[in-house]
C-alpha cells in the first residue's frame, strides 16, 4: 500500500512538471543601467498570481502561459519599478530583457492616493465589486501606506484627515478612536473587512498603522453590502483598516522613531519569496512602543507591542490562498481631560491644564488586547468568471481603571455649582469589562467584462454570515478626594481600592446576507448600477429568552454618465434600516417596525494628466423620515406636554452636503491632497431635539491639505519637504433637547456651547541617504493650536501640543 501511495504522489509530480511545460514561455534577464545583473527582481504577470525571480545571474523564466496580452511588474529594491505589456501566441517563447534605473527615491507604483488603474487591496470587502474607487458609484477615498509613512501618522484619526468630511467624535481619554461622517456619530471601523468593538456608538478601536497597508473610506450608505444600520451599514459610511501581506518581493526594513514625548518606537517589516517557482510568499512586521505624552507627568502615557504575520500560497496561476494574523498588546493612560469653568456649563470656558498638571491618577490605565485573523482564497473559473472566499475573526478584548470628576455644588437644589468649578471632586472607577468576539464568512462570485449581447456586465452574487458575541462586567466605584485644578495635583493613590462586581450582560448576534449587485455598460457614455441585499437579523441576551428576529431588503440604484474619457458624472439612491423591535409601539400597543432612511447622491468623479490628478466632488442628502418618535401631548391640566409610553412614526433627521477632493501628481515631483466638506445636519422634525440644531460634535466646515515636493537633481537629490494643514470647524459639545426631555443628563432646553474650531499644520523633512538609508523629521502641530475633543462634558480632550518626532529608516 505504502508503495503504491508512493508511485502515486510521483506519477503527480510527473504530470505537475509536464503540465508546467506546456504552453508559452517569457525569459530573459533583469540587470542594472550599467549590465550588472538584479538578482532576487520580481517579475509578475498582473492578474494571474503567476511570476519568477531572478536568479544570481539575472535570469528568470515564465511557463506555462495561454496565449494572450499579458502586463508584467518588475520591481527589485533600490530600483524604480517597471510595467511591460506583450502579447504571445500558442507555445511561443519571448526572451525580455529588462534595464531597471537605480534609485532610492524614485516616483514609486503606490502614490499618496493608491495605485493608478488598479483597484485598492482588499476594498472588495466593503464594496464586493472588482472596480476602482473612481468607478464605484459610492463615495470612497484611499490613504495609502506611502501617505501614511510620510505624514508620519500614528493613528487611524490621523491618517483619516486627509479624508474630506470625515472627522474626530471622541477620543475617550486617548482609549478609543472614534470617528464621525456626514453628521453621523462613531461610523464603524473594520480591520480587513471584520468589526472588532461592535458597541452601535462606533467608539472604534485602538490599532497600530506600522501593520497598515492602506485606509479605506466609504462616506455614506453601505447596506447594501454590510446590512443593518445599527451595526455595519450605517448611512454615515465606514472605515476599513487593512494590514500588509505578501507582495513576492525580497524585502526589508527596520526603524527607530523617537519624539519630543520620550517616545521609543522600533519597527520592522520584512517579506520574502520562499520558493524558486514563486508559488509561496510571507510577510512580518511589528514592533514596539513606549511614550509619554504631553502632560509630562511620570507614568503617563502608552507601551504597546504589535506583530503581524502574513502568509499567500500561488500553486497555479489562477488560484491564491491568503492567511494572515495581526496581535496588539495596548497598555495606555486613559486621560480624564480637562473641565469647563462656565457656571451652569452654560458657555465654553474649558480650562487648558499647564504642562506637568494630569488630573487623574498615574495609575489609570486602559488594557486592550486585540487579535485578527484572516482566511482569503481566490480562483480564477475562467477568464470572466472568479470565485472569492475569505473567513474573518476578531478578538477584543478591554478593561482598565480610571479617575473621573464632578463639579462640587455650591448651589444644591438648583444643581449648579456657581462659583467653585475649579474644585472637583474625583472619584476611582474600574472602567468596565469587555469582550467582543467577531467573525464573518463572506463567498463572492463576480463577473467582469461578461457580454448579453452588445451589453457588458460587471456583477457578483455573494453570500455573507456575521456573528458577534459580547461580554460587559460593570464594577462599582470610589469616591478618592477632592482637588483644585488650579493647583498642582496629587497623582498617586495612597491607598489600595478593590471593585466588585455590579452586574454582566451576555449578547449574541447574528446576521445573514444575500447581496447581488451588476454594473452595466451600456455603451460607451451610459453606465447602470443596481444592487439589492436582504438581511435577516437575531439578536438575544441572556436575559432575554426569546430572540429578537429581523429582516429588510436594502436596494441601491445608480447611473454614471461618461462625459469625455476624464470626467464622470453620477447620481444614485440606497437606503438604510434600522431594526426597532417591541419596545416602540403605538398607541394601540402594536409594534411600528424598523425604520428606513434614504439617502441620494450625485455629482462627478474626474481624472487628469494620464490620471495623475483626481478631481471628485459629491453632493449628498440623507434623511430619516421614518422614525419611530415617542410622542409628546400637552396635558390641559398643568399646561405641560409630557412624554408618552407609546410612539408614532414620523420626524424628519436631515444631513445634506457637499464634498469636494482633490489628489495626485501634479507635477513629476510634486504631490498634493486636498480636501473640503460642508456638512448641514440638523433634526428638522423631532419631540426629542429642538428643530434646526444639529447633531452634538458635528462641524460644519472641514478642509485638509497635503503637498509632497522632492528634489529630484543636484547637491539635494532625494531630499523630500512635505506640509499640510487640517481645519476642524466649531461644533456643539452636546445635542439641544426640548423642554420636556431629559436626555443623557443634559439641561432641558439649553443651547450648547460649541468646542471651538482648530487648525493643524504639520510638516515633514525626508532624506534618502543612499538605496539603504534615510531619515525623516516631522513637526506636528508647529504653530502650538490650543483644540479639544469631547464626549459631552466628559473626556474634554486637548490635541497634542507642538512636538518634533524623527525616525531613522534602513532598507534591505
Amino acid at each position: 500500500m505504502g508503495k503504491k501511495i508512493k508511485m502515486l504522489f510521483v506519477s503527480l509530480l510527473m504530470l505537475q512538471q509536464l503540465w508546467a511545460q506546456q504552453g508559452a514561455t517569457i525569459k530573459g534577464k533583469v540587470q542594472n543601467a550599467q549590465g550588472k545583473p538584479v538578482s532576487g527582481a520580481s517579475i509578475i504577470v498582473e492578474g494571474m498570481h503567476k511570476g519568477s525571480k531572478a536568479n544570481q545571474e539575472g535570469a528568470y523564466l515564465i511557463t506555462a502561459l495561454a496565449p494572450g496580452t499579458y502586463q508584467l511588474r518588475i520591481s527589485a529594491i533600490g530600483f524604480s519599478s517597471q510595467e511591460k505589456q506583450l502579447s504571445i501566441g500558442e507555445d511561443s517563447t519571448i526572451v525580455l530583457d529588462i534595464t531597471l534605473t537605480e534609485s532610492s527615491n524614485e516616483m514609486e507604483a503606490v502614490e499618496v492616493f493608491g495605485q493608478r488603474n488598479k483597484q485598492p487591496q482588499k476594498l472588495d470587502a466593503l464594496t464586493r465589486l472588482p472596480l476602482k474607487p473612481g468607478d464605484q458609484i459610492q463615495s470612497i477615498s484611499v490613504i495609502s501606506d506611502k501617505l501614511i509613512s510620510q505624514q508620519g501618522n500614528l493613528t487611524v484619526i490621523e491618517a483619516t484627515r486627509n479624508v474630506p468630511g470625515v472627522y474626530t467624535y471622541a477620543r475617550y481619554g486617548g482609549a478609543s478612536e472614534s470617528i464621525s461622517s456626514r453628521g453621523f456619530r462613531g461610523i464603524p471601523i473594520l480591520k480587513n473587512g471584520v468589526r472588532m468593538h461592535t458597541d452601535f456608538r462606533g467608539f472604534g478601536f485602538i490599532t497600530d498603522l506600522q501593520s497598515v497597508e492602506n485606509i479605506q473610506v466609504l462616506k455614506g450608505s453601505s447596506a447594501v453590502t454590510m446590512g443593518a444600520a445599527t451595526d455595519l451599514g450605517g448611512p454615515g459610511g465606514i472605515i476599513n483598516v487593512v494590514t500588509k501581506t505578501p507582495k513576492f518581493v525580497n524585502s526589508g526594513m527596520v526603524s527607530l522613531r523617537a519624539n519630543t514625548f520620550n517616545q521609543v518606537r522600533p519597527v520592522f517589516d520584512v517579506q520574502g519569496v520562499l520558493d524558486n517557482r514563486n508559488t509561496i510568499a510571507f510577510r512580518i512586521n511589528g514592533g514596539y512602543e513606549r511614550s509619554g505624552d504631553y502632560h509630562d507627568v511620570k507614568n503617563v502615557g502608552v507601551e504597546k507591542f504589535f506583530i503581524n504575520p502574513s502568509l499567500e500560497w500561488r500553486p497555479d496561476e489562477k488560484t491564491a490562498i491568503t492567511v494572515e494574523m495581526d496581535y496588539l498588546d495596548d497598555s495606555r493612560t486613559k486621560d480624564v481631560g480637562t473641565v469647563n469653568l462656565a457656571p451652569g456649563n452654560k458657555y465654553n470656558d474649558i480650562y487648558k491644564l499647564p504642562k506637568g498638571r494630569f488630573l487623574g491618577f498615574s495609575s489609570d490605565r486602559a488594557n486592550t488586547i486585540n487579535s485578527n485573523y484572516a482566511v482569503r482564497f481566490r480562483r480564477e473559473l475562467n477568464e470572466k468568471l472568479y470565485l472569492r472566499g475569505s473567513y474573518y475573526y476578531s478578538a477584543f478584548t478591554n478593561e482598565g481603571i480610571r479617575a473621573s470628576l464632578s463639579a462640587l455644588k455650591s448651589d444644591t437644589p438648583n444643581n449648579i455649582n456657581v462659583s467653585q468649578l475649579n474644585l472637583q471632586r474625583r472619584s476611582l472607577g474600574h472602567d468596565g469589562y469587555r469582550n467582543d468576539k467577531n467573525s464573518v464568512v463572506q463567498f463572492d462570485l463576480v463577473g467582469q467584462n461578461v457580454y448579453t449581447g452588445k451589453i457588458k456586465h460587471t456583477f457578483m452574487v455573494g453570500v455573507d454570515y456575521r456573528t458577534s458575541k459580547v461580554n460587559m462586567k460593570n464594577y462599582n466605584s470610589f469616591v478618592v478626594d477632592t482637588i483644585d485644578v488650579f493647583k498642582p495635583i496629587n497623582n498617586k493613590l495612597n491607598k489600595t481600592y478593590n471593585f466588585t462586581p455590579s452586574g454582566e450582560t451576555n449578547t449574541t448576534d447574528r446576521s445573514t446576507g444575500v447581496t447581488v449587485q451588476d454594473v452595466i455598460q451600456v455603451n460607451k457614455w451610459l453606465r447602470l448600477f443596481g444592487s439589492v441585499r436582504f438581511t435577516t437579523t437575531e439578536s438575544r441576551t441572556e436575559l432575554n429568552a426569546n430572540a429578537i428576529r429581523e429582516s429588510y431588503w436594502n436596494p441601491l440604484a445608480g447611473v454614471m454618465f461618461t462625459v469625455n474619457k476624464n470626467i464622470n458624472l453620477f447620481a444614485s439612491y440606497t437606503n438604510s434600516t434600522n431594526p426597532r423591535t417591541a419596545q416602540y409601539v403605538d398607541i394601540n400597543g402594536n409594534e411600528l417596525g424598523n425604520e428606513r432612511i434614504d439617502q441620494i447622491e450625485a455629482g462627478f468623479k474626474s481624472q487628469w494628466l494620464n490620471d495623475r490628478l483626481r478631481f471628485n466632488l459629491t453632493v449628498f442628502q440623507i434623511n430619516n423620515r421614518n422614525q419611530n418618535i415617542q410622542a409628546a401631548v400637552l396635558n390641559p391640566s398643568t399646561g405641560v406636554i409630557e412624554l408618552k409610553n407609546y410612539y408614532f412614526k414620523g420626524g424628519n433627521d436631515e444631513r445634506k452636503g457637499v464634498e469636494v477632493e482633490i489628489t495626485g501628481r501634479v507635477l513629476e515631483n510634486l504631490e498634493l491632497i486636498a480636501g473640503y466638506a460642508y456638512i448641514d445636519a440638523q433634526y428638522k422634525e423631532h419631540t426629542t431635539f429642538v428643530p434646526g440644531s444639529a447633531p452634538n460634535n458635528t462641524p460644519t466646515h472641514t478642509f485638509n491639505a497635503w503637498a509632497s515636493y522632492t528634489i529630484r537633481e543636484g547637491a539635494l537629490r532625494n531630499l523630500n519637504l512635505s506640509a499640510g494643514v487640517y481645519y476642524l470647524g466649531d461644533r456643539p459639545y452636546n445635542d439641544w433637547t426640548q423642554a420636556n426631555t431629559n436626555f443623557h443628563g443634559i439641561q432641558p432646553n439649553t443651547k450648547p456651547w460649541k468646542n471651538k474650531a482648530y487648525t493643524i499644520v504639520n510638516a515633514q523633512v525626508g532624506y534618502e541617504i543612499n538605496k539603504n538609508w534615510g531619515v525623516r523629521v516631522f513637526g506636528n502641530n508647529i504653530f502650538n493650536a490650543v483644540g479639544f475633543d469631547a464626549y459631552r462634558t466628559s473626556y474634554i480632550d486637548q490635541i497634542d501640543p507642538a512636538n518634533v518626532a524623527a525616525a531613522v529608516i534602513y532598507k534591505f
